[in-house]
């Protein structure tokens, strides 16, 4: 997001930045009740609530909508500070707007979870950041599951009920014609176009049998039933029987090779 960026109407390259000090005495004043003040703080750290939100682009949910969730955690941030604590603004401020774009995108996930394993979720979440932050790179399940004292079972499940879902037809690759999309990439062997053909095959060449021909096939491979006992039924002779349908099966296989 370099240069122009309109999030809410809002020109991004314009935003201001606030030093250290001006925030502190912005701080000040605005748990004071200056009203201004408060509005001059919100404006200056609306590039930090935009740093924090690109961390979370790509989840299925707009970058407006974003903003404005961050915008809340940034405000509850301003708020909630305290003046009392030697540290700056921005460090207090990250994890705050982080955690309400967190719950925000939690709550209003495609896939509806349990509330235990939204909250399961939300320690993984932390504890993989955390990790990562020490480390220096992204931490194994073990690891996580270690830092939390859960089963790895556990942390799967729960990194897992809030993954976002993926459309079948989302874009994966363009080579500057056609995209090629998730379904494209998907096979199933039962439904793949030469089964499919094969299929359509099968059920021409059996529509072309005599319904005595057709009977007999379904007793016997439908059914399950013995030559005997379709001839039985049938009311012919077992001789019959293995006759038509070795006869039904040559047309079948025929009717299918000539396709």
């Amino acid at each position: 997001m370099q240069g122009k960026v309109e999030i809410c109407g809002v020109n991004t390259a314009q935003l201001p930045v606030l030093k250290s000090a001006e925030s502190r005495e912005l701080l000040e004043r605005a748990h004071a009740g200056d009203r201004a003040a408060r509005e001059e703080l919100i404006a200056g750290n609306l590039r930090l609530v935009l740093s924090v939100v690109q961390k979370f682009a790509g989840r299925g949910e707009s970058m407006d909508d974003l903003f404005q969730v961050g915008c809340i955690g940034l405000i509850k941030a301003i708020d909630a500070f305290d003046l009392r604590q030697n540290v700056q603004f921005s460090t207090y401020g990250v994890p705050m707007i982080a955690g309400e774009l967190r719950r925000f995108l939690r709550d209003h996930s495609a896939l509806r979870v349990s509330r235990s394993m939204r909250d399961t979720a939300y320690r993984v979440l932390q504890a993989k950041e955390k990790l990562t932050a020490r480390d220096g790179r992204e931490p194994s399940v073990e690891q996580i599951a270690r830092e939390l004292d859960l089963p790895r079972q556990e942390v799967v499940f729960a990194m897992d009920a809030v993954c976002e879902p993926m459309s079948l037809y989302e874009p994966i690759f363009n080579d500057g014609g056609e995209s090629s999309t998730v379904m494209d990439q998907l096979g199933d062997p039962r439904s793949s176009d030469e089964q499919w053909l094969e299929q359509i095959a099968l059920e021409e060449a059996i529509r072309r049998l005599t319904p005595r021909e057709k009977r007999i096939l379904a007793l016997r491979y439908y059914d399950g039933r013995t030559q005997m006992e379709v001839a039985r039924e049938v009311g012919i002779s077992q001789a019959q029987v293995s006759r038509l349908e070795k006869n039904a099966i040559h047309q079948i296989k025929k009717s299918i090779t000539a396709q």
